[in-house]
């Protein structure tokens, strides 16, 4: 498990920033929003503070291949089981996007909103963008295990802050609370029942992409656990990649060891561990439309 002093150094910064912003002398004009803290909606597993402009539409395409355990046999997890997610993300009015998502793994559907609270602005303004973003997930496989309909669903709630320092650094610190109205019931190898795990999980996420061109980035994702579970406790993640964008698309490719995709499964319910080489290899695509 990853321990929080890893989340020391985005702390420090971000104190640093907000600092720097209050010593400045207030401008006469009225400071102006910054623009797109991050490149994309998305950065490896977890949304960003950033909204696409009003009227847009934006097609999304998250893959994970398998855990890259057995090597050259099935080449680096290429060949294993893999999971993928297609995305629909509409912005309606200014700052609110809303969307939904099919996943491959548990046949989850996903509906979700967010919404910008504040917007970081340019010299003596606020130093932070703030912005709020809510899940609901519905589980539907053919299972004797969900006596209600109420029993397939899951919920996240997200609280992002960040802050872009420069045209080519940004980092976000968002904590995240995961709701299951049912409970993830957990058995041994060999069938028998074991328990069942807290349907209530708290975590924190750490990002941040640092630009090396005005195309290209590092991206770096981690999150961490807060809720402590005494069955099946889940592993902390750590992910790295780079990112391609246009005016458009965005591309980014990255290594990690989330493999859900919905947020609230992967902090809940990972189990592959990025310290005994749990790691796999995932990409995610996004093309965005203005009407």
């Amino acid at each position: 498990m990853f321990k929080s002093i890893y989340l020391i150094p985005f702390v420090f910064i971000f104190s640093i920033g907000m600092l720097h912003a209050q010593e400045d002398v207030q401008q006469e004009t009225k400071p102006r929003p910054v623009r797109n803290t991050f490149e994309s909606i998305w950065l490896i597993d977890n949304q960003t503070v950033d909204v696409p402009f009003k009227n847009t539409f934006e097609w999304d395409i998250q893959h994970r291949f398998g855990t890259w355990e057995n090597g050259y046999e099935d080449y680096f997890g290429l060949a294993a089981p893999s999971n993928i997610r297609l995305g629909f993300v509409y912005v309606p009015l200014e700052n609110l996007q809303v969307g939904f998502g099919i996943t491959k793994e548990r046949k989850i559907w996903d509906f979700h909103a967010k919404y910008v609270l504040i917007k970081q602005k340019q010299d003596s303004g606020f130093p932070f963008s703030i912005a709020y973003f809510g899940s609901v997930g519905l589980d539907s496989r053919d299972l004797d295990s969900f006596v209600e309909t109420s029993d397939r669903y899951s919920y996240f709630n997200q609280l992002m802050i960040a802050r872009k320092f420069t045209d080519r650094l940004a980092l976000q610190i968002a904590p995240s609370f995961s709701y299951f109205n049912s409970p993830e019931l957990i058995y041994s190898d060999e069938g028998n029942f074991v328990g069942a795990m807290n349907n209530t999980h708290f975590a924190i996420s750490a990002l941040g992409r640092l630009g090396l061109t005005d195309r290209i980035g590092l991206i770096l994702s981690m999150d961490f656990a807060v809720t402590d579970h005494q069955i099946n406790n889940p592993e902390n993640n750590i992910s790295i990649g780079v990112e391609f964008t246009t005016s458009s698309h965005a591309f980014q490719v990255f290594v990690g060891n989330y493999q859900s995709i919905n947020p609230q499964y992967n902090h809940l319910l990972n189990q592959n561990s990025f310290g005994d080489g749990d790691i796999l290899i995932g990409f995610n695509i996004t093309r965005l439309w203005n009407f």
